[in-house]
């Protein structure tokens, strides 16, 4: 498999700053290697005595302009090869989180919201970090040893060159030994922070059940557990590396003293001079850096490696609902929905959800959808946006088998309000437009249809009032008649209110649905209600029992069977009176 297919791409694009990149980090490391030379010379001459001042304000201008030149260099390999990273890291983000985007609903299912948070956190910095940081000193680890060892050569010959780089190539094996134990180590650790994250996550959501619930104890004790078991897994790597590092400078402290022995040696004998020797140990000294840079080097590939890894698993998987090549060029639909045959079990479940369901509703109608909760009524709606696929000709539109509408137009065709009536953590008129650009005008309608307008008019901020996350500072009614009028403001040919009333009392009720009636009768409507009074004007109503139709007919025809709608509508009855006794009661 090929581990790089989704960011050589994103390297090729910026190949050419790469490049420019690298080159001013072979100047900087050039330049550098002047440096020991000069310093070289300068004791020589003074050794010797023929250095005037006029030669020791020519060395002193030298390596002023090797240090100016250093620092330009050094800016702009660092500009340009991190830059270069973090525009990366920044592409493959929005890659990933469209990819996200298009996945269907039931990835989400079963997949942690933690998780998908640390992917688009701590992964892709990991792979900035390798691709930025990694790569320039990847290029510095490389380049710098090799002409350092060139010049050391030159310098001192190859038994004293050999003799202080020897215990350097210990370290090769050693960093093997380290990589193999580091890779499953940092594994666990990002696994680790994806399920910290997702405890978190979960946690912050649901923190009015927990206090509610007067949990808070409880959730304290599970985050400390999530939190402990990160830090073990932290730990574990940081072993690792605090073992690595001492080992990398011990080894570079050996060349020093090998270097010191033989090299003085040397001098003492006259077989190089005290000029040389320095030079020599400049040039020692310059591999410290690569040599001790080793192991952050491999801890920064390690992780990039890993979160690359993770990454690309996530943007391997194919949606499961997409166009396709048996799509069809369809401009416009108008509503008609039929159901042949349909069996359906969600994926991984064979157990089936819906069974044999036959269905058809023309355009303009309404159909009604009731039973139990687990029926399987919202699994028939969510059908219809294909939230979730069918086989082959078991549901259409217009005639047209719905794996062939295109997917964007399908669902731009259809308002659908759902049971969790989900707001942004947004203003009250971006909640309702939802980046259609409607007007001003035609977003107040909406809200005036959906009875919300006069409450929204008594905010301090009005329609710029912002809702809290999850529009939590909105009531569950008022949340519910925002979502209505999100659905309706795009002019679908296709409504579908999943229980959307099941918040507002049965006066505001009657409201609202007077004032749909004039928008429903324009369109194909799909209403699913625990309430009769909300369905009962239906053109047709259905009785799910077990996913399968039960009952099928008007409100009047249900009644005169005496059968499961029957006893729903006498239990809602008794209910409404109960109510009402209660509320004379009170009064």
């Amino acid at each position: 498999m090929d581990r790089f297919k989704y960011i050589k791409e994103l390297f090729w694009q910026h190949k050419y700053k790469y490049l420019a990149g690298i080159i001013c980090l072979i100047i900087v490391d050039i330049l550098q290697l002047f440096l020991p030379k000069v310093f070289g010379l300068v004791t020589d001459e003074l050794e010797s005595g023929s250095l005037e001042r006029s030669g020791l304000f020519r060395y002193a201008s030298i390596v002023f302009l090797i240090a100016l030149s250093i620092a330009l260099m050094r800016f702009l390999w660092r500009y340009l090869i991190f830059g270069s990273a973090i525009k990366i890291e920044t592409l493959l983000r929005n890659k990933f989180y469209s990819h996200l985007q298009k996945m269907s609903v039931n990835y989400y299912n079963n997949n942690k919201t933690g998780d998908l948070m640390a992917h688009a956190t701590n992964d892709l910095n990991n792979i900035r970090m390798a691709t930025g940081p990694g790569i320039a000193v990847a290029f510095d680890s490389t380049l710098i040893p090799i002409v350092a060892v060139a010049m050391m050569l030159n310098t001192v010959g190859y038994k004293l060159t050999f003799a202080a780089f020897t215990p350097i190539l210990m370290l090769g094996i050693i960093i093997a030994v380290f990589v193999r134990k580091m890779h499953r180590t940092v594994e666990n650790m990002q696994e680790a922070f994806s399920s910290l994250t997702e405890t978190a996550r979960e946690n912050f959501s649901g923190i009015r059940v927990v206090k509610s619930f007067t949990q808070e104890i409880k959730e304290i004790a599970k985050f400390q557990k999530s939190n402990q078991h990160n830090k073990e897994m932290n730990i574990r790597y940081i072993r690792i590396m605090s073992m690595l590092h001492p080992i990398i400078l011990s080894i570079s402290a050996l060349s020093f003293a090998i270097a010191l022995l033989f090299g003085g040696i040397a001098v003492i004998y006259g077989d190089i001079t005290l000029g040389d020797f320095i030079a020599f140990n400049g040039y020692l000294g310059m591999l410290v850096w690569p040599i001790a840079a080793m192991g952050w080097l491999t801890s920064l590939f390690q992780r990039g490696s890993v979160s690359l890894k993770r990454i690309n698993k996530i943007l391997d998987i194919f949606p499961e609902i997409t166009d396709n090549e048996h799509t069809k060029n369809i401009k416009k639909i108008d509503g008609t929905i039929e159901f042949k045959n349909l069996d359906f079990s969600y994926p991984g479940n064979k157990n089936k959800i819906l069974e044999n369901i036959n269905l058809k509703v023309e355009k303009g109608k309404t159909l009604a959808v009731v039973g139990k909760t687990g029926s399987g009524k919202t699994t028939l709606a969510n059908l219809i946006p294909r939230l979730f696929g069918v086989e082959k000709g078991m549901l259409s539109i217009d005639g047209t088998d719905i794996n062939e509408i295109p997917l964007t137009l399908l669902r731009n065709s259809i308002g659908y309000v759902p049971q969790d009536a989900f707001l942004f953590s947004t203003t009250i008129k971006e909640n309702i437009d939802f980046y259609r650009n409607a007007s001003v005008g035609e977003i107040e309608e909406a809200a005036k249809t959906a009875d919300v307008y006069d409450n929204i008019i008594k905010f301090p901020h009005r329609f710029d009032t912002v809702v809290g996350e999850r529009g939590i500072t909105l009531s569950g009614g008022q949340k519910q008649r925002i979502s209505i009028s999100r659905a309706i403001i795009g002019n679908p040919s296709i409504l579908i209110l999943d229980d959307c009333l099941s918040a507002v009392d049965t006066q505001t009720e009657e409201k609202i649905l007077k004032k749909l009636s004039e928008v429903i009768k324009h369109r194909t409507t799909i209403i699913i209600s625990h309430r009769i009074s909300t369905i009962k004007n239906a053109d047709e109503i259905i009785v799910l029992e077990e996913g399968k139709i039960a009952e099928r007919g008007t409100h009047s025809l249900l009644l005169d069977k005496k059968g499961i709608y029957h006893e729903l509508y006498q239990k809602q009855l008794i209910e409404e009176q109960l109510m009402k006794g209660e509320n004379q009661i009170v009064r």
